[in-house]
């Protein structure tokens, strides 16, 4: 199939845009495309305008900006990958991006996309919530930001209105524990995970001083286990440490779909976030 008949737009400023989404209706936003581009042509969505991103050159691009890094919505995934202070404060990101999909679709998919198409089962919003990151919004009242544990209203429902954008990601480098890890199980490589588990862990005097774990694919968002990180706290890393947090991980409140049963979900996040665990504490022993 083809998409519906549609009229393109292609902006130059962020202004431009503005103006533009505050009186078209029916408007879809086209950044990297790697997920409207085939929902329009099965017919999923049937926007009668299409609004393009792609010349908007203030909409990306990565700032060190002391505290945080600020990303633009439109800064492409390879660019992430090669970035030098994502890299050295997060380098779990480029862990979770070269398992999503394959490099033709990184070459084009955008960070800004990815969090606002918000599939449970996607890499960056998993990671994204595991680092508290803050997404940075322009509407008609002007510019807001929105904590990612408020991120998510349902199921692929970002909090936008019909006349925001998502302009800009921040990464507060105060939640670049020690140690990172990612890891995901899927069908295939490419994939979206069945279940994929972030985790992050600082040492303190041999100890856990403050953990972070966020799994995506288990639920209708990507979830954050902050009971299970309060408990790691001030507890040693021992093996027998890291498989009760991942047998309480077990008890989630996972789903079903057609391929895979709530029950597999919830064997697949004890066993990814034991290893993501261990993986992560093995690393901040190597900076401490």
């Amino acid at each position: 199939m083809k998409a519906a008949p549609f009229s393109y737009h292609c902006p130059s400023s962020i202004d431009e845009l503005c103006a533009l989404v505050a009186k078209l209706e029916n408007a879809k936003l086209l950044a990297g495309g790697q997920s409207l581009v085939p929902m329009l042509n099965m017919r999923y969505v049937m926007p009668d305008h299409v609004v393009d991103l792609n010349e908007i050159s203030e909409l990306a691009g990565i700032d060190d900006a002391g505290e945080r890094i600020r990303i633009g919505a439109m800064t492409r995934q390879k660019t992430l990958m090669g970035s030098a202070p994502l890299a050295e404060h997060f380098p779990l990101l480029a862990e979770a991006l070269a398992l999503v999909g394959h490099f033709q679709t990184r070459n084009r998919g955008t960070i800004g996309g990815s969090l606002c198409h918000l599939d449970p089962s996607a890499e960056l919003p998993c990671v994204a919530a595991a680092v508290d990151a803050t997404m940075v919004v322009r509407g008609p009242a002007g510019e807001r930001r929105v904590a990612m544990a408020d991120w998510s209203l349902a199921y692929m429902t970002p909090d936008l209105g019909p006349d925001d954008i998502l302009i800009a990601v921040e990464f507060p480098k105060a939640a670049a524990l020690d140690g990172q890890a990612y890891l995901e199980f899927a069908r295939r490589h490419g994939d979206f995970a069945i279940v994929g588990v972030a985790a992050l862990v600082s040492l303190e005097d041999g100890k856990i001083g403050r953990a972070s774990l966020a799994v995506a694919g288990a639920g209708a968002k990507p979830l954050r286990l902050q009971d299970i990180e309060a408990a790691l706290a001030g507890e040693a890393p021992t093996p027998e440490t890291l498989a009760a947090a991942a047998a309480d991980a077990a008890g989630i409140e996972a789903v079903d779909d057609a391929y895979v049963s709530a029950a597999y979900r919830r064997r697949l996040t004890r066993v990814l976030v034991e290893r993501a665990l261990h993986k992560a504490v093995d690393r901040a022993r190597r900076t401490s």
